[in-house]
Order: structure tokens, then C-alpha cells, then sequence
């Protein structure tokens, strides 16, 4: 049940998405209530996420050094490079993106996903026991990396962003707080087999409350989306050419580490997925103008499943076969 609802996810965003924009258009005096369960869907959606990650063993991810040294050398490492050039070479052609749109790309594509890479991982036949152990590591790099990230892209107007009350409120609220719950939740598990079992069934609801909150977003940005049309047309090419790049990326690290084709497909999964949803509470909590991160951060999500899509297929097939 639950592989069959990651496996068709992609469509049930998609449907949720159109179902919202309905609503938005349909009935615009009304969606603006619907903002008041945003908060609540994150905060039990990123609990929920949290505690399918193994917290309390960073140390075992470590074990394998060159699979490790690769993972994180391409995520923090080469695609911020890559993508400060993308920034510069957008300034030099003279076709800047709106610093909100902008901050939306970077948001979404600098911090790699601890989530659905290990599904599409096993689905795409690369090493789902070294993905699961990298999670709590990668968690952990990008939540200490990103607002150094975020500051040296976007400078000090970024800089005094980070830095509001309303930010650091979502960072404190939707991030460390259950994170910290999950952690809890998780030393728990290890010893009362009550809290294990719930604990596996929590693994449920990622995908059914991702849908909802992307339908909420829908509806009360639709006005955002509409204005983002053409935009989106620009960042549409943006996100599938960096799907095309990190796994060519995959490909280059697995060989120069000497890895198995297994541990490369697994590089090329993590690298192709971003940790849009986790990046949510800090988009809404931005100000007024900067919105449009928020459309941003939904669109890629929707642009990276069907790319993932694609990714089963090419990846161990064609790209990294055995």
C-alpha cells in the first residue's frame, strides 16, 4: 500500500495542485480561511517525515567513507558551485530572475532531499541501506549550511531576512521542533514496541499530507501562480536541466570514487532530488514580495517527481547500468 501511493504520487500532487488553482478562481473570498491549516499539515508533516529518517545513528553512516566523501562533495560542494555560476551567468546575459523567484531556485535546489530519494533509490535499483544511513547526516549538513549558502547568493538583503522574527519562528516551530519530537520519538521506538509499530504506520502519511498542503498552496497563491506564468516557463528549462546534470554528476563521482553501480545510482538519486518540502515554512515566512519562493519551491517538487519518473528508467538502464 505504501509503495503503491509513493509510486503514484506524482499524480496525486499534480491532481491536488489543479484541484486547488480551482478553488483559488472558483471561490477567491473563501481560500484565504484554508491558510490557517498550512502550519499545522507542515509541522505534523515534517514529523511524520522525521521520524522515518534513523536520527541516533549518524555514526554507522559514516562507515563507508568513499560513498560518503562523494555524497556530500557533490551536494555541498560542486552543485552550490554550479549553481552560483548558474546565478552569474543569468546576471552577465542580462536575464536576471526576480530575487523572489530567484530565492525560490535556490532555496529548492542548494539542500538535498532525506525523504522520497530513498524511495526512488530503491525503485531505481541503487543502494537503499546506504541511503537510509546517509539521511540524518545529510539532514543535519543543510541545516547548519544553507543560511551560509543563502547569504553568500544573495547578500545581505538575504542576510537581514534570515534574521526576522517571523523565519526564525518557522525554523524554531516547523523545523527543530520536530526534529527534536522525532528524535524523541525514535529513542522511544527502540524501546517499547508500541511506539515502533506506530511509529512505522506514521510512514503513511507523508505522501497524503504533502498532497493536501500542496493544495492549500494552490489555492491561496493562485493569484501568484497566474502573475508567475511566464516566469515559470523560464524555471521550468532551470529545474529539468539540473536533472539532466546531477545525474551525469552521479555518474562522474561514482567513477572518480570507484564505487559499484549500485552505490553511483544511489549519488545520481540523491543529487536529483531536493528537500523542497522542508524548505516550505522558511518560503511562507518570508515577507510580503517574496511570495513567488513559495510558487517556486511547489513547482520544482512537481517538475522533480516526473523527472524522477523518467530517472527509473534511464538511470539503471542507460546511465549507470550494471
Amino acid at each position: 500500500m505504501r509503495e503503491q501511493l509513493e509510486r503514484q504520487q506524482s499524480w496525486l500532487y499534480l491532481g491536488c495542485i489543479c484541484l486547488g488553482l480551482v478553488m483559488g478562481i472558483a471561490a477567491p473570498g473563501r481560500t484565504p480561511a484554508l491558510e490557517v491549516f498550512l502550519w499545522p499539515l507542515l509541522g505534523i508533516l515534517l514529523y511524520a517525515t522525521f521520524t522515518q529518517i534513523p536520527l541516533l545513528h549518524i555514526r554507522q553512516s559514516l562507515a563507508d567513507t568513499r560513498f560518503m566523501a562523494a555524497l556530500l562533495i557533490g551536494n555541498f560542494i560542486i552543485i552550490p558551485v554550479l549553481l552560483g555560476l548558474l546565478v552569474l551567468g543569468f546576471s552577465v546575459l542580462g536575464l536576471p530572475l526576480p530575487p523572489p523567484v530567484m530565492a525560490g531556485v535556490l532555496l529548492v535546489l542548494l539542500v538535498p532531499c532525506t525523504d522520497w530519494f530513498i524511495t526512488f533509490t530503491h525503485l531505481g535499483k541503487g543502494d537503499a541501506a546506504r541511503a537510509i544511513a546517509a539521511t540524518p547526516l545529510l539532514l543535519l549538513v543543510q541545516i547548519i549550511a544553507l543560511p551560509l549558502y543563502l547569504w553568500l547568493f544573495l547578500g545581505r538583503e538575504w542576510f537581514q531576512l534570515t534574521f526576522s522574527t517571523d523565519l526564525l519562528s518557522a525554523f524554531a516551530g516547523l523545523i527543530v521542533l520536530p526534529l527534536a519530537l522525532a528524535c524523541l520519538t525514535e529513542a522511544a521506538a527502540q524501546r517499547y514496541h508500541a511506539i515502533e509499530r506506530a511509529t512505522e504506520q506514521l510512514g503513511y502519511l507523508p505522501v497524503p499530507l504533502l498532497a493536501l498542503v500542496v493544495l492549500v498552496i494552490a489555492a491561496t497563491q493562485v493569484n501568484s501562480v497566474l502573475a508567475l506564468s511566464h516566469v515559470l516557463v523560464q524555471v521550468v528549462f532551470i529545474f529539468a536541466g539540473y536533472l539532466v546534470v546531477a545525474a551525469v554528476l552521479g555518474k562522474v563521482l561514482g567513477r572518480l570514487f570507484k564505487l559499484p553501480a549500485t552505490s553511483a545510482r544511489t549519488l545520481a538519486f540523491s543529487f536529483g532530488t531536493r528537500n523542497s518540502f522542508v524548505m516550505l515554512p522558511i518560503a511562507l515566512a518570508l515577507p510580503n514580495g517574496w511570495q513567488a519562493a513559495v510558487v517556486v519551491i511547489v513547482f520544482q517538487s512537481l517538475v522533480e517527481l516526473f523527472g524522477m519518473v523518467a530517472y527509473l528508467r534511464w538511470v539503471p538502464s542507460k546511465l549507470l547500468p550494471d
